[in-house]
């Protein structure tokens, strides 16, 4: 059986490609929903234009596949709420300045 917590600390090894650091510190995750073997995340980019937001969701996938359990990786793309830094950990803000 596939675990929440098991996801979010692989998301937390997905790093943005051109922010450099995970998108689960940065707030990209939205949500996570597991149903059996299909884990459903709901992310966003932190600009609907992000030049490496196809490698960043092939990225996401790959990592997420690999857990030991996983068979179906759906991602769903959103920009509602828009990405702020305000979403981001508080670790996350103080390593990027903000």
């Amino acid at each position: 059986m596939v675990d929440k917590e098991q996801v979010i600390e692989v998301l937390k090894k997905v790093q943005d490609p051109e922010i450099q650091y995970d998108i689960w510190s940065l707030g990209l995750v939205y949500n996570i929903e597991i149903e059996g073997s299909k884990v459903k995340i709901l992310m966003t980019f932190t600009t609907p234009m992000c030049p490496y937001g196809p490698v960043l969701m092939d990225d996401v996938r790959r990592q997420v596949s690999a857990i030991d359990g996983v068979g179906e990786v759906m991602i769903e793309l959103t920009f509602s709420p828009a990405w702020s830094p305000e979403r981001m950990t508080e670790e996350a803000k103080i390593a990027l300045g903000i």
